[in-house]
């Protein structure tokens, strides 16, 4: 996979409000080439300012999109957001080899760990290998956190919600691992909080887990 920094111009073609606080950016493919996994350097054209996000979108889509959460004081969260049709980004990349040792062919049994954004990635490796044997575990504080569910098989998305009382498990991640209440995989990733990911991977290392079946990737 060539992770040269693309050349093409990448104009914005939508921005879609998920919550209050997190939304779709979509822009142009410019001719950008990546692995589901990947994440991209973006910026508003001309700011000088650049923040990685993961890609959110198939590798056979005719746009990108990437899946972002404003944060408070966050210069780039909030100037991506208040984009609008026809402007241009300033894209490098992509980076990153965050499931790209997955080989869909042998039918391996995945398990996807994710907090908050941390799903984007597998977002995009799903939407890119439809036949997948996955299952997610998705951890959000409540169900608005819930991005596109629509998205994904039925049975493969499993919500833990740490606030709200709708959801599939009422809790945190670790809380859900710990009842021993899902099935085992052939290999896990996780993505997103590093707490959540130091601690599960701790569960999952103590239920059986070998060191080369689990793949994290850290947001924060």
């Amino acid at each position: 996979m060539n992770t040269t920094t693309a050349v093409d111009q990448h104009i914005v073609e939508k921005v879609r409000n998920l919550n209050s606080s997190t939304y779709i950016l979509k822009f142009s493919r410019g001719g950008l080439e990546f692995t589901p996994g990947q994440h991209l350097n973006v910026g508003k054209k001309g700011s000088g300012q650049h923040r990685e996000y993961s890609i959110y979108s198939g590798s056979d889509s005719d746009s990108i999109e990437l899946l972002i959460k404003e944060v408070d004081d966050g210069m780039v969260s909030n100037q991506l957001r208040n984009l609008k049709r026809g402007e241009e980004l300033s894209v490098k990349g992509p980076y990153g080899f965050f499931l790209t040792d997955i080989r869909p062919e042998k039918g391996e049994k995945l398990l996807f760990i994710a907090s908050g954004t941390g799903i984007a990635p597998f977002h995009s490796y799903i939407r890119s290998n439809p036949g997948a044997n996955y299952r997610i575990i998705h951890g959000i504080r409540d169900m608005d956190e819930a991005y596109d569910p629509e998205d994904y098989k039925k049975g493969r998305y499993f919500t833990c919600t740490s606030r709200g009382q709708k959801g599939d498990f009422h809790g945190r991640i670790t809380d859900y691992l710990l009842s021993g209440a899902e099935e085992p995989a052939d290999k896990v990733y996780l993505c997103g909080n590093s707490s959540m990911i130091y601690d599960a991977m701790d569960i999952l290392r103590a239920s059986g887990y070998r060191h080369d079946q689990l793949f994290t990737e850290v947001y924060f």
